[in-house]
C-alpha cells in the first residue's frame, strides 16, 4: 500500500516556517542587542571624552583661581566652633544647626559668585553653587562655618558649572588643617614616644583603631605604616646637603703623526653640588604622596564613616599628601592635641587656641607665645610642627557627562601666587 503524503505537506511547511521564524527572530534579537551595546559603548566613549575634557578644563581653572585667592580667616565669636563637629551624632549636629538658624540670615547665591566668575575660560559657563546637594538657586541652608567661612576644611565655597555637556564640581581643601600621616613614622628616635602618643590621640578621637586588622585582610594601619617606614622614614628637620659627584668631560688632543690626527678622550673630574632644604622637602613630599596613595595604604577602610548619617571618617582628617605642619588657626581640636603632644599640656593649649581664634586668629608663632605665655616652653618644643598660615592644599574636581564620571585630585603648595604641584591622582 502506497502512503499518500499529500496530507503531511501542510505540517512540514508549517514546521519549516516556524523554524525559519525562530532563526530570524534570534538573528534579529542578536543583531539588535549588538547594535544597542555598540551604541552604548560609543555613547560612553563620547560622554567620557566630554567628562575628561571638562575635568581637565576645571583643573586649569581651579589652579588659576587658587593662585589669585587671598586666604582670609573670619571671626566667629558667637557661633559653635567647627572644631568639635567631627564626633557629634547626626541628631546633635541638627540641633547645632537649629541653634544658629534663627541668628543666621539667609545667604543668597550671589554672595559666593565671585569664586566662580570667569571670562569664558575653556568654555566655562552656567556658574552655580553647590552648598547643598544641588546647584539650584535656592537659599543656602544654615551651616556651621569653618575658619574661612565655608564648612571645614574648605577654604572657599564649592563651585559647580558646565563645560560643554559636562557638569563640573570643584572643592579646595586646606591640607594644613589635617593630621600629617607622616608624623606616625618620624625618623627622630628622641621623639618617638611623643609621636606614638599623638597618633594614638588622633585615632581615639576619630574612633579608629590602628591596631585592628582590616576585614578580610591580615594588615592593620600600623602594619602598613611599618612597611612604609622600611622604605623611608619621615623627616621634619632638613639641612643643605653638599655632594661630590664626578662628571665626564671630553678633551681633544693632537698626536704627533704625519697626518696630525686629533683624538678625543673622556676624563672625569669631581664637582660639588648643594641640595637645598626646599628641594629636599619637595622631594620628600612627592615621595610620601605616592606612598600614601599606593596599595600599601588601605584608604577605603580609612574612608568608612564612623557616625551614622554623617560623612565623618578618619581619612577626612588625615593629611595623606606628605604635609609636615598643622595650622593652629584651622586645625580641629583632635589634630591640635596631637600636635602639641610633642611639647606637653596638649589639651589645655588646644582649648586656649580654640577660644582665642574664634575671636581673632593668630598672626604668627610669636603671637601664640605671647597670648599663651604660661605655656611658652611647650610651644617652643612644638614650633617645627605648627604654623599659622596654610600653604598646602588639595583641589578635588569631579566631572559628569551622561553616564560617564571622571575625577582628579591635585595636591599643591602655595607661596604667594606661586603654585607647585605635589601630586595628581586621576580616575
Amino acid at each position: 500500500m502506497l502512503y499518500d503524503n499529500r496530507y503531511s505537506r501542510p505540517g512540514i511547511v508549517l514546521l519549516v516556517t516556524l523554524v525559519l521564524l525562530v532563526v530570524l527572530s534570534t538573528l534579529g534579537y542578536t543583531l539588535s542587542t549588538r547594535l544597542s551595546a555598540q551604541r552604548h559603548r560609543q555613547q560612553y566613549i563620547i560622554d567620557y571624552q566630554a567628562a575628561r575634557y571638562g575635568c581637565d578644563s576645571a583643573v586649569k581653572y581651579a589652579l588659576a583661581t587658587l593662585q589669585d585667592i587671598q586666604l582670609q580667616l573670619i571671626s566667629r565669636p558667637n557661633e559653635p566652633d567647627f572644631s568639635d563637629l567631627f564626633f557629634v551624632s547626626y541628631a546633635e549636629y541638627q540641633e547645632l544647626l537649629a541653634q544658629i538658624a534663627p541668628e543666621s540670615p539667609p545667604v543668597e547665591m550671589e554672595k559666593y559668585k565671585s569664586f566662580n566668575d570667569t571670562n569664558d575660560v575653556n568654555d566655562i559657563n552656567d556658574v552655580n553653587d553647590i552648598s547643598g546637594a544641588t546647584g539650584s538657586n535656592d537659599l543656602i541652608s544654615p551651616t556651621i562655618r569653618g575658619p574661612y567661612g565655608p564648612a571645614w576644611p574648605l577654604i572657599t565655597e564649592p563651585a559647580e558649572f558646565n563645560v560643554g555637556s559636562a557638569t563640573v564640581r570643584i572643592k579646595i581643601e586646606d591640607e594644613n588643617a589635617k593630621y600629617p600621616l607622616g608624623w606616625a613614622m618620624l625618623d627622630d628616635k628622641d621623639i618617638q614616644r611623643e609621636a606614638e602618643a599623638g597618633f594614638k590621640t588622633f585615632c581615639e578621637w576619630v574612633g579608629f583603631d590602628p591596631e585592628q586588622k582590616y576585614s578580610g585582610q591580615s594588615n592593620s594601619l600600623n602594619l602598613e605604616l611599618e612597611q612604609i617606614s622600611e622604605i623611608k622614614l619621615f623627616k621634619l628637620d632638613f639641612k643643605p646637603i653638599t655632594k661630590v659627584v664626578r662628571t665626564a668631560t671630553l678633551t681633544s688632543t693632537r698626536r704627533a703623526t704625519r697626518r696630525g690626527r686629533r683624538t678625543t678622550t673622556s676624563r672625569t673630574r669631581p664637582t660639588r653640588i648643594t641640595i637645598s632644604t626646599a628641594k629636599q622637602i619637595d622631594e620628600q613630599t612627592t615621595h610620601f604622596a605616592k606612598l600614601f596613595h599606593s596599595s600599601l595604604i588601605n584608604t577605603e577602610a580609612l574612608a568608612r564613616p564612623y557616625i551614622e548619617g554623617r560623612e565623618e571618617s578618619a581619612l577626612k582628617y588625615l593629611g595623606v599628601w606628605g604635609s609636615r605642619q598643622v595650622n593652629i588657626n584651622t586645625a580641629p581640636r583632635h589634630v591640635l592635641e596631637a600636635a602639641f603632644v610633642f611639647g606637653g599640656d596638649a589639651r589645655k593649649i588646644a582649648e586656649a587656641i580654640i577660644q582665642r581664634r574664634r575671636i581673632k586668629p593668630f598672626k604668627d608663632i610669636e603671637d601664640l607665645r605671647q597670648s599663651l605665655f604660661s605655656y611658652s616652653d611647650s610651644i617652643r618644643k612644638c614650633e617645627k610642627y605648627i604654623t599659622t598660615t596654610s600653604s598646602f592644599f588639595t583641589i578635588k574636581v569631579t566631572a559628569i557627562s551622561g553616564v560617564a564620571e571622571t575625577s582628579s585630585v591635585i595636591a599643591v603648595t602655595k607661596n604667594g601666587k606661586t603654585l607647585k604641584r605635589v601630586a595628581v591622582v586621576s580616575d
